[in-house]
């Protein structure tokens, strides 16, 4: 399929499927989306609820990397020990992940972490500093079976429009058990469909405001 890397509203580039008109990241802003969705619905809210030092954290479509550079990123700011696993069946290609402006908006001394978590190898954690480990796994969401192993899912996976069966009822069953008791999942879809989907397999699930440009999104919570 046809992919091009485009600029978003904010300044900040992702990659487009032309086939799907899909894109990797919200039009509205690749940063701004990450930031809101994943840090401050996920991150922050986890840390603050349960006033941790140390956490895991699964991301569902690692992809260009954005979600995974903010964290590593927020792991110096509040001085947080973070083990992070991304999946991601489909690995982005160098010559595209080269055209990606994220540390230049973000961090402009912090291209040679974005370059190493690229960089790294597959299937190995790696240090990428002093308080961030980072595995990345090329494997099919349909073949995860971790248990009770992260506190924390970013679930960033193409939407249900193009890929219906990554939202369905098995898949969010897999994240249920993944993640420790406590544990959050967050979300920038809000559709019913999906919501009905998590509440079938026991989290609870509330509707947050979402990113600019989207009036909702989800985040859901494993019972104690």
């Amino acid at each position: 399929m046809k992919r091009s890397v485009i600029t978003t509203s904010d300044g900040s580039k992702t990659i487009q499927i032309e086939d799907w008109n899909e894109q990797y990241h919200s039009i509205h802003g690749a940063i701004q989306e990450a930031k809101h969705v994943f840090i401050k619905m996920g991150l922050h809210h986890f840390v603050e609820l349960h006033k941790v030092n140390s956490l895991r954290i699964i991301e569902i479509g690692f992809g260009t990397g954005l979600n995974a550079f903010i964290t590593t990123l927020e792991s110096e700011a509040l001085n947080l020990q973070i083990q992070y696993e991304g999946i991601e069946a489909y690995p982005v290609l160098q010559e595209e992940l080269s055209q990606l402006n994220y540390s230049k908006l973000l961090a402009p001394d912090q291209q040679s972490v974005f370059d190493t978590m690229h960089s790294v190898s597959w299937e190995t954690p790696h240090s990428i500093n002093t308080l961030f480990t980072l595995k990345k796994r090329q494997q099919d969401l349909s073949k995860l079976e971790d248990v009770s192993s992260f506190d924390l899912v970013y679930f960033d996976a193409f939407g249900a429009r193009v890929q219906p069966d990554l939202w369905t009822e098995t898949i969010f069953k897999r994240m249920f058990i993944a993640l420790k008791p406590q544990g959050v999942l967050v979300t920038y879809a809000a559709k019913g469909s999906v919501r009905r989907a998590m509440q079938a397999v026991g989290f609870m699930v509330e509707r947050l405001e979402g990113p600019p440009g989207k009036r909702e999104m989800l985040r859901a919570t494993k019972p104690a």
